[in-house]
């Protein structure tokens, strides 16, 4: 039987209680924004191609949050056209390989169709939304709908989703660390990591604000 990695997160996602982790609620907001962050790490001298095209991408995603925008495919498309400089940006037509080609996405007629389904969950008020999040963020990973740049794709959703609740993480740089489709333990992991760092996050925009010698009570 040839290798599926989507079939096997497919699986996994209905494995995880996503009920059972520590959730948050907004504003939060920190001293500086976390993706804008990650993108300038992406610049080299005398090249920001790629930089740019993510900051341009969560701009664009930060006022459709704002907006209150359903998230679907036609808006995670209206992203990657940004990230990656192009005029179209359609859902793949062949299996998918990540991880040096350890990981293999399978693609059939409905793949197109779960994948929608996966991002309209997203909205769920009764799941916590460090678990939309972190769900979210790996259903991109796995489903690999674009030909490139789908981990950019990944963490615009999941800043998406925390931006619509007001919540802007300053760091997202364990986030984004190689994730694989048959753990669950990480899967779930990931939700409490998007716990940490928003805790993280109110934190320091709290001792941001005051003045010089104070320090806020938390």
């Amino acid at each position: 039987m040839v290798r599926d990695d989507l079939r096997t997160w497919l699986r996994v996602r209905q494995e995880v209680d996503w009920g059972d982790v520590r959730d948050v609620t907004g504003p939060i907001r920190g001293h500086r924004d976390g993706i804008m962050a990650a993108a300038a790490l992406r610049d080299k001298p005398g090249e920001t191609t790629r930089g740019d095209g993510l900051r341009a991408a969560w701009q664009r995603a930060r006022t459709d949050a704002t907006a209150k925008e359903a998230l679907g495919f036609r808006l995670l498309q209206e992203w990657q056209k940004l990230v990656l400089g192009l005029p179209e940006v359609p859902f793949r037509t062949l299996p998918a390989f990540a991880k040096e080609g350890r990981e293999r996405y399978g693609l059939s007629a409905e793949t197109s169709l779960l994948f929608e389904a996966c991002l309209a969950e997203s909205g769920d008020p009764d799941v916590p939304l460090t678990a939309r999040a972190a769900r979210l963020y790996l259903d991109v990973c796995f489903f690999h709908p674009f030909h490139d740049g789908n981990g950019r794709a990944a963490l615009l959703a999941l800043g998406f989703v925390l931006a619509q609740e007001d919540i802007l993480l300053d760091e997202v740089g364990p986030i984004q660390i190689r994730r694989y489709a048959d753990d669950p333990v990480g899967a779930a992991s990931l939700a409490g990591i998007i716990h940490t760092l928003a805790v993280a996050t109110e934190r320091r925009g709290q001792l941001s604000v005051c003045g010089p010698g104070e320090r806020k009570e938390l």
